[in-house]
């Protein structure tokens, strides 16, 4: 067990109560784990390599819970929902495919229970007496969303033209890829609001460790008659992620993936890693072409958002360096500059 002491003493923010006194509370942290937590180091994604991957992820989980951090989870679900469409295409001429929203929300269920399980054991461990619980969580996309009427997000295998056919009869969208064979695409929407952030908000009130929009969240849209249905779509899950910790309130937001810093000119010999940046530099960055759109593209904008809609801190870095994230002291760190402070008359050196 790891122990982060400078978490203790740096993991309270005070809350002002509106009188003459303050509340010191724990700060809430966010954290988005990457699907390299939910699968094994050669990217396996059997029950049993899941298990332990959770199982692990948890270990620093509780760490952070321990030190004093009100921690909120969140968590990619790629490689489950990927299970769920080969069984859909495997079965297609028995039983009707199962939607995508319902792929999302049956993986948030998985992933949630072994999250559970994995942080209740890490934390009695520590003696630590808290409680988890999972929420099956839903994102509001827009209708309208270019992405439905042009699909452009690929999602599962490649397939044969001839099975992929049979899916198309279904009602999805496939695209010939050439030589490796069909894709199917799907539209990948701009989430507006996490609509079930208030009971995650009510549970963490009461005490929980909270994990929710797994996944980015299962899609839904609003109709005209005011009423909510999901819709087939794959919801980025930083960004998902970003807006649920703006509406939890979160002081930090900590984008947990495989690499232990943005990278700056990957895959040349002038790589160099990202440390402290202001949002605007590192929108600098991304507009000249450093961050590919698949991979660390959607972290990067997740945590540049969460600082200009508020936030204090958003850091993107591995798993093991997440206690020293909340901090500030790994990672790629995105923050507005420190302000100048100025010496008052009476303080000024004569």
């Amino acid at each position: 067990m790891r122990r982060l002491p400078h978490v203790v003493d740096s993991g309270r923010r005070v809350v002002d109560s509106g009188g003459a006194r303050t509340r010191v509370q724990p700060v809430r942290a966010l954290i988005a784990l990457g699907g390299n937590a939910m699968t094994g180091p050669d990217g396996g994604a059997s029950p049993q390599d899941q298990d332990r991957a959770v199982a692990e992820a948890m270990e620093h989980v509780a760490d952070l819970v321990a030190a004093g951090v009100d921690v909120v989870l969140t968590h990619g679900n790629g490689p489950q929902v990927g299970n769920l469409l080969v069984k859909n295409e495997l079965a297609a001429a028995v039983v009707p495919p199962v939607p995508l929203d319902w792929c999302g929300a049956q993986t948030q269920a998985t992933i949630g229970f072994l999250v559970l399980d994995a942080l209740d054991r890490s934390l009695a461990v520590r003696g630590v007496d808290r409680r988890v619980a999972a929420l099956i969580t839903r994102t509001l996309v827009d209708r309208d969303d270019p992405g439905f009427t042009r699909p452009t997000k690929p999602v599962g295998r490649y397939l044969p033209r001839e099975d992929a056919q049979l899916l198309v009869q279904h009602g999805q969208v496939w695209e010939d890829r050439g030589a490796k064979g069909w894709r199917r695409v799907v539209a990948s929407p701009e989430p507006l609001e996490i609509l079930d952030a208030p009971a995650l908000d009510a549970l963490c009130a009461a005490g929980f460790i909270v994990v929710g929009a797994g996944g980015g969240g299962i899609p839904v849209v609003r109709d005209p008659d005011g009423l909510l249905r999901g819709v087939e779509a794959v919801i980025d899950k930083d960004l998902a992620a970003a807006l649920l910790a703006r509406q939890l309130a979160a002081d930090v937001l900590v984008i947990a993936t495989d690499v232990e810093h943005a990278i700056l000119d990957f895959g040349t010999d002038r790589a160099r890693p990202l440390g402290r940046v202001t949002p605007e530099e590192l929108r600098g960055h991304a507009a000249d072409g450093q961050f590919t759109s698949g991979s660390m593209g959607p972290k990067v904008e997740a945590a540049v958002r969460f600082v200009e809609q508020g936030g204090t801190r958003s850091v993107i870095t591995s798993l093991r360096h997440i206690g020293e994230a909340v901090t500030g002291d790994a990672g790629t760190v995105v923050a507005r500059p420190e302000p100048l402070t100025t010496l008052a008359e009476g303080d000024r050196p004569s």
